[in-house]
């Protein structure tokens, strides 16, 4: 195997924990990003439903 090739596969197994670990904390950040926007969309759903209900009591006065 070419010396230089070598370096770069060992090089890239003592990395590997590194790199993974970052992965592992993007999905992390990622699934708890969505997770706050699916709250606020539950959270908007009901104000609109709310707000739906007040005009159709209104309407009906």
């Amino acid at each position: 195997m070419d010396p230089t090739n070598e370096e770069l596969y060992r090089l890239a197994i003592t990395d590997a924990p590194y790199v993974l670990a970052a992965y592992g904390i993007l999905w992390v950040a990622l699934m708890a990003y969505v997770g706050m926007v699916f709250r606020r969309l539950m959270r908007l759903e009901r104000e609109v439903q709310v707000l739906e209900e007040s005009m159709e009591r209104r309407a009906g006065e």
